[in-house]
C-alpha cells in the first residue's frame, strides 16, 4: 500500500489518505484503477506514433528549409557579403575617426605648451624625454626609446609570434599611460604612431608571405593566424582563399585537355584539383575563423565560383563533343565522376551538387536529344528496307566490352519475333535506358520518358506508312518528313507491323523503364515512409507512359482494322458486300430464302475464330480448315504461320484487335450515308424479308462477338441503334416490324446454326451418336470404375452435338449406386466439350419427372450453368 501510495499522484494520494477505508480490503480495486495497463499501452502506442509523425515533420521541415535556402542563396549570399563590406568599413572609419581625434588632442596639448615656453628637444634620442634638469629617464621612458627599434629587429628577423606579443604589449602600456595619465599626450601619440606603423608592415610582410606558392600548410595557416590577430580579419580570410585559388590554377598549368584523350580521365583529374583545394581551403577557414557567418558566407560564395569555373571547363573539353556526337554514355560519365567528387564535400557543409547539376544540365539535355534522334535515324534507315519477316534477335545486343544488365534483364522476352527495324530500335532503347542510368540524380527521368515516346510515336508513324492503305494519310503524320518505308504488301507482313509494335509497347520498353524508376535513390526514401497501401500506387509516371505508348499502338490498329474492314466490306471490283440493295431485293426472291447471316458477317466471324484459333496454339485449326469460304481461308492461312508466334498467349491482344475490328465494320454501316438514303428513302422500301435479314445479320454480330468474347458495350449500343434505325424505317412504310419479325430464340437459334457451320462442326443427323466421338466408346466398366472412387452424388453421360441443341439428345443419368435417376445440377463449364459426349457430376441430385431439357437455362457467357436434364421413361444405352 506504501508503495502504491508513493507512487500515486497528489491527487490519488490525497484521495487514499481521505478515505480510509479504501486503505484496507480495497487494495486491489486500487490498483485497478491506478494501473489500466491497457490504456496505459494504447496511449504508449499513440505516443509512440505521434513521436515517429513529429520526426518525420521534422526531417520534411528541415529538407524544405534546405530547398529554401539553396533557392534563394545567391542573394543571402550577396547580402552577408555586403554586410560584412559594411562592416568593414564601419571599422576602417571607426579606427580613422579615433586617430583624427587623438592627432587632434596631440595638437591641442602641443599648442598649450608651445604657449608654456617649453622647449621640446628634437631627435629620435630624445623623444621628449630630457628634460632641462637633466635627471635621469625612467624605465617606462627608457622602454619607449627601444620599443620602435625592438619592433624592426623583430620584424626584419620575421620572428612574427614575438613581434605579435611586442604589439600587444604597446598596445596595453598606451591604454595604461592613457588611463593613468603616466604619458604626456606627445609621448602617448609618438606610442601610438610606432605601434601603427609597425602593425601595418607586419601586416604587409605577412600578406606578401601568404600569396607565395611556396607558402602552404601550417606555414600558411600560421601567416593568416597571425594576420587575423592584427585585427584584419577580412583581409587575412580572402588572402586564404586566393592562396587556395593560385594554388590549384598553378597545377592546373601541367593539365593539358586534348581532343583525342577521353573525357572521363580529364573531369577525374580537374576535378580532383579543384575540390581537393575546396575542400582544404574549408577546412583552414574552418580552423583559423571558425563559424562566423561572414567568413562563412565568403567561403560558400568562393566555392560555389570555383564550382561554376570547374563546370565551364568541362563543358567546353569534354561534355561538349559528347554532347553534339549523342555520347549520352559519355556525358553521363563525366557527370558522375564531377558529382562523385563534389559530393565529397558535402561533409564539410559545402552542397554544391545542385550547382553543377544545373551548369551541367543543358549540355546533357543535348546528348539527350543527340541520342534519342540518332535511334530514330537509325531506325527509319532500317525501316526503309525493312522486308517486315519477325526474326529471333541478335545474340550480341551491344558491342562495349562491359556487361549490360538492362539486356541481360530483357532475355527472359527474347522468345519475342520482331522484324529487323523493330530489333534494332529495341537494341537501342535498351542501351539508351542503361545509359541514362546514373543521371536520374538531374531529374531527367520525366524528359527521358518523353523522347522516347517521341521516337516510339515515330517508329508507329513509319508502321503506319508501311500499310498499303494508309498513303493518303502521309499527311497527318507530324515529324515524319519525306521519310522512305517498305511497304507490307503481304498479310503477314501487315501481322509482323502489329507484332512490333504491341510487343515494343507491351513488354520489351516498359520494363526497363521500371527498372530505371527502381534504380532512382529517390524512390527508397520516399518508399520507406509510405504506407504498404500506398506502394502499390508507385511510379505513376511509368504507368502513364506506357498507357500513351499504347495509345500510339492503337493508331496503328485502327489503321490495320480499317484496311482489313475495307477487305470485307468491298469487293475486288469494287462493289459492295454490304449495300441496301441486298435487302430491299430480297423480297423479289422469295423462293430462294434461305435463313443464313449475309456473307461480310460471316467472314467477320471466321476471321474471329482464326485469329482466336491462333491464340490457344492451334488447337482448333483442324475445324477451322472446314470453312465454307475456301478463298477467305486462303487468305487467312497465308497468316497462320507469323500471326501464330504473334498471338500464341496473348488473348488480350487479340481480344481487343477483334473488337476493334468488329467496331470498325459496324461503324462503317451506322455512319454510310448511301446506305441509309436507299433504305429510307429509295424509291423501293425495305420489305419484310430484308428486316428479318437485316435484324438476322445483327443479331449474329452479337452472337458471334459475345461467343468469342469480344462484344464491347460500345459495339452493343451501335448495333442497337442500327437496329432501331432500320425499324424506325420499317414502320415508316406503314407496316408492324413486330408483327413481322419472329421471336428472339428463333434469331438465336440460326445463328447458333450458324456459328457451328462456319466453325466446321459436323451436324448429326437424327440423334445418333458420332462414332468418331472420343468418348463413343465408354462402356459399363468405365462407369464401374467412376464410381469405384467413391465419388458422391450422381453422374451422367450425355450424348451432344451441340451445347444449345440439347432437346433430342439421350441422357442417361446414375446416382452414386449405380441406379438410374433424374434430375439437375451444377455443371462448370470448362467440362462441355463441342461435340460428342459430355460428362456432367452432381454434387446433390434431386429426383423428380422432368421430361424436357429447357435449353433456356444455358448460358454460354456465365461462369457456372444451370443445366435442366431429364430422361425418358425408359433409359437409353449410349
Amino acid at each position: 500500500m506504501g508503495n502504491i501510495k508513493h507512487l500515486a499522484s497528489p491527487v490519488t494520494r490525497n484521495r487514499i489518505e481521505q478515505n480510509p477505508k479504501e486503505k484496507g480490503g480495497g487494495g486491489h480495486e486500487i490498483n485497478k484503477n491506478l494501473w489500466p495497463s491497457n490504456i496505459y499501452c494504447k496511449k504508449l502506442g499513440e505516443i509512440r506514433h505521434l513521436c515517429s509523425y513529429l520526426l518525420d515533420l521534422k526531417k520534411a521541415s528541415a529538407e524544405e528549409m534546405r530547398r529554401s535556402v539553396y533557392a534563394n542563396y545567391t542573394a543571402f549570399i550577396r547580402t552577408a557579403k555586403e554586410i560584412s563590406d559594411l562592416e568593414g568599413e564601419l571599422s576602417s572609419i571607426r579606427n580613422l575617426l579615433s586617430t583624427q581625434a587623438t592627432l587632434i588632442h596631440g595638437l591641442a596639448e602641443g599648442v598649450y605648451v608651445d604657449s608654456m615656453s617649453i622647449a621640446v628637444p628634437v631627435g629620435p634620442t630624445a623623444n621628449c624625454l630630457c628634460n632641462d634638469d637633466g635627471r635621469e629617464p625612467s624605465d617606462l621612458e627608457n622602454w619607449l626609446i627601444e620599443f620602435p627599434d625592438l619592433l624592426d629587429v623583430l620584424l626584419a628577423e620575421r620572428r612574427v609570434d614575438e613581434a605579435l606579443g611586442t604589439l600587444d604589449e604597446g598596445e596595453r602600456v598606451a591604454s595604461e599611460a592613457k588611463e593613468t595619465k603616466t604619458l604626456s599626450p606627445t609621448m602617448l601619440l609618438s606610442l601610438q604612431t610606432a605601434i601603427m606603423e609597425r602593425r601595418q608592415k607586419l601586416a604587409d610582410q605577412l600578406a606578401e608571405a601568404a600569396c607565395q606558392h611556396s607558402t602552404r600548410g601550417a606555414e600558411l595557416r600560421a601567416a593568416i593566424s597571425a594576420l587575423k590577430r592584427l585585427g584584419d580579419g577580412p583581409r587575412a580570410h580572402c588572402l586564404l582563399l586566393n592562396a587556395h585559388f593560385q594554388r590549384y590554377q598553378y597545377n592546373m598549368q601541367s593539365l593539358r585537355p586534348s581532343s583525342t584523350s577521353y573525357g572521363g580521365a580529364y573531369t577525374a583529374a580537374l576535378s580532383q584539383l579543384v575540390f581537393s583545394a575546396v575542400a582544404q581551403a574549408a577546412s583552414d577557414s574552418l580552423a583559423i575563423f571558425g563559424k562566423e557567418p561572414a567568413y562563412t558566407s565568403e567561403l560558400v560564395m568562393w566555392a560555389t565560383k570555383q564550382t561554376e569555373a570547374f563546370a565551364l571547363l568541362v563543358k567546353r573539353h569534354a561534355l561538349a563533343s559528347s554532347a553534339a556526337a549523342g555520347g549520352l554514355r559519355a556525358a553521363a560519365e563525366c557527370v558522375q565522376i564531377a558529382l562523385g567528387h563534389c559530393s565529397l564535400l558535402e561533409d564539410r557543409g559545402l552542397a554544391l551538387c545542385p550547382v553543377l547539376l544545373k551548369l551541367f544540365r543543358p549540355s546533357v539535355e543535348q546528348a539527350l536529344d543527340a541520342n534519342l534522334k540518332r535511334i530514330e535515324e537509325s531506325t527509319a534507315a532500317l525501316a526503309a528496307a525493312d522486308d517486315w519477316e519477325l526474326t529471333s534477335p541478335p545474340t550480341v545486343t551491344r558491342q562495349s566490352v562491359r556487361p549490360s544488365s538492362t539486356s541481360l534483364g530483357t532475355t527472359t522476352a527474347y522468345h519475342h519475333k520482331l522484324s529487323s527495324s523493330a530489333h534494332r530500335f529495341n537494341l537501342m532503347v535498351q542501351d539508351f535506358f542503361e545509359d541514362v542510368g546514373p543521371l536520374l540524380s538531374m531529374q531527367l527521368g520525366g524528359k527521358t520518358l518523353e523522347g522516347l515516346f517521341q521516337v516510339f510515336n515515330s517508329y508507329i508513324n513509319m508502321l503506319i506508312k508501311a500499310l498499303p492503305g494508309s498513303m493518303e494519310e502521309e499527311a497527318n503524320f507530324e515529324g515524319s518528313g519525306n521519310k522512305i518505308v517498305r511497304m507490307a504488301e503481304t498479310e503477314a507482313q501487315q501481322i509482323a507491323l502489329l507484332a512490333n509494335a504491341s510487343l515494343l509497347a507491351d513488354e520489351l520498353l516498359p520494363r526497363p523503364a521500371m527498372k530505371l524508376a527502381l534504380l532512382n535513390p529517390a524512390n527508397y526514401k520516399d518508399d520507406a515512409r509510405k504506407r504498404p497501401s500506398d506502394r502499390q500506387n508507385r511510379h505513376p509516371e511509368q504507368r502513364e507512359w506506357k498507357r500513351r505508348l499504347l495509345s500510339s499502338v492503337d493508331r496503328l490498329k485502327d489503321s490495320f482494322c480499317r484496311q482489313h474492314a475495307l477487305d470485307l466490306i468491298f469487293t475486288e471490283d469494287g462493289d459492295s458486300h454490304l449495300s441496301a440493295e441486298m435487302y430491299i431485293n430480297m423480297d423479289g426472291n422469295v423462293d430462294e430464302v434461305e435463313w443464313f447471316p449475309s456473307s461480310i458477317f460471316q467472314r467477320c466471324f471466321v476471321f474471329g475464330s482464326f485469329i482466336l484459333a491462333l491464340t490457344h496454339q492451334g488447337s482448333q485449326m483442324g475445324s477451322i480448315q472446314r470453312l465454307i469460304q475456301q478463298d477467305l481461308y486462303t487468305k487467312l492461312n497465308r497468316m497462320a504461320t507469323i500471326a501464330a508466334d504473334m498471338f500464341v498467349g496473348r488473348e488480350r491482344f487479340a481480344t481487343l484487335l477483334l473488337m476493334r475490328l468488329t467496331e470498325t465494320v459496324i461503324l462503317w454501316l451506322s455512319e454510310d450515308q448511301s446506305f441509309w438514303d436507299d433504305i429510307e428513302e429509295g424509291p423501293r422500301p425495305l420489305g419484310p424479308l430484308g428486316i428479318q435479314q437485316f435484324y438476322l445479320d445483327m443479331k449474329f454480330v452479337i452472337c458471334f462477338a459475345s461467343q468469342g468474347r469480344y462484344l464491347s458495350r460500345n459495339l452493343h449500343r451501335v448495333v442497337n441503334e442500327i437496329i432501331s434505325k432500320v425499324v424506325a424505317a420499317f414502320a415508316a412504310t406503314g407496316m408492324d416490324p413486330y408483327s413481322i419479325l419472329p421471336e428472339d430464340e428463333w434469331f438465336t437459334d440460326i445463328c447458333q446454326e450458324a456459328m457451328e457451320r462456319l466453325s466446321g462442326k459436323p451436324k448429326v443427323a437424327n440423334g445418333d451418336r458420332d462414332l468418331s466421338s472420343p468418348t463413343a466408346s465408354i462402356s459399363a466398366q468405365s462407369i464401374s470404375s467412376i464410381k469405384s472412387h467413391g465419388i458422391e452424388g450422381g453422374f451422367a453421360f450425355v450424348y451432344v452435338d451441340s451445347l444449345f441443341d440439347l432437346e433430342y439428345k439421350s441422357v442417361l443419368f446414375f446416382d452414386n449406386r449405380g441406379g438410374f435417376c433424374n434430375g439437375y445440377g451444377v455443371m462448370d463449364r470448362n467440362c462441355i466439350s463441342c461435340c460428342g459426349q459430355l460428362v456432367i457430376w452432381f454434387s446433390d441430385l434431386l429426383f423428380g419427372n422432368i421430361r424436357k431439357i429447357n435449353k433456356k437455362m444455358m448460358r454460354a457467357e456465365d461462369e457456372m450453368m444451370i443445366c435442366w436434364l431429364a430422361m425418358r421413361k425408359r433409359p437409353v444405352k449410349l
